[in-house]
């Protein structure tokens, strides 16, 4: 935490430095998707670099919790987020995040407890809820199962699981985002417009995070083998239509915390 923080200038890092908002907790080391921008480990024959080092060690829930419940306990609108960008997949260790959570809750109710992940495992998902998790963030490159498998290149689990991660959340009562990567010309594509209003409605989803893909754009349509995008509509159109035709759907750039959420979020983060 502390090299996130003084290195890599770690937004999340540096909440926890400073006792406030959302806490990080990297948990796990490995991935199972093979993400082309990955930004924590890029294979050696690749021509760009990872732009930070990757987790190496796997923490146990007991050095979890030694941090997070004195978060939880004291910080302003706290928020403890498994999954980050120097890390792999989260839920590739959810039975230690599990047994954290369980032991979180025996220690304070106050706050909110988010996992930021690719999705892959609905079922590690239904556990966490029933532990007592309260949102997710779920990213993604495209509503579109061709577009997001030629991106991450998922390794046993493909795009429909990701959908149904986010069905269990809300199945639980909980919040669910997508930490959406725009690339204009593509994003704001009327395929992947249409692809957007159906993975909205079939997920009940809460929160788009929209996120500039800070991408070669010539090098990441070569990656995916894309060479014609179709008709585009522009990015502030896409959405205009999104938010009129869903109007509860919320859109933002962090992980609201539960406090705000069942406050008045309108006012905190229509401008976030």
């Amino acid at each position: 935490m502390e090299n996130c923080c003084l290195t890599y200038n770690c937004p999340a890092a540096r909440n926890l430095s400073l006792a406030r908002w959302e806490c990080p907790v990297p948990t796990s080391p490995a991935c199972n998707a093979n993400c082309i921008g990955c930004i924590s480990f890029q294979p050696q024959e690749e021509t760009i670099p990872s732009t930070q080092d990757r987790l190496t060690f796997k923490p146990s829930a007991e050095e979890i919790v030694e941090f997070t419940v004195p978060h939880l306990s004291s910080a302003p609108y706290p928020i403890v987020s498994f999954g980050q960008g120097c890390e792999g997949e989260p839920l590739l260790m959810w039975e230690t995040i599990r047994a954290a959570i369980i032991e979180m809750r025996k220690h304070t109710g106050r706050g909110s407890i988010n996992i930021n992940t690719n999705g892959s495992k609905p079922d590690a998902v239904k556990a966490l809820c029933e532990a007592g998790l309260n949102s997710i963030r779920v990213s993604t490159n495209s509503a579109r199962k061709h577009i997001y498998e030629a991106y991450y290149r998922p390794n046993n689990y493909q795009f429909e699981d990701i959908v149904e991660s986010l069905k269990v959340v809300r199945s639980y009562g909980g919040w669910t985002s997508i930490n959406y990567f725009v690339f204009p010309g593509m994003t704001d594509s009327i395929e992947e417009y249409e692809a957007l209003r159906k993975l909205i409605a079939e997920t009940d989803l809460c929160m788009i995070q929209w996120r500039n893909f800070n991408i070669d754009p010539d090098w990441y349509l070569g990656k995916i083998a894309v060479t014609e995008t179709g008709e585009c509509m522009g990015i502030k159109q896409l959405q205009e239509l999104i938010h009129e035709e869903f109007p509860h759907l919320k859109y933002g750039y962090f992980n609201p915390p539960m406090e705000r959420i069942k406050g008045n979020f309108e006012q905190d983060f229509a401008h976030a």
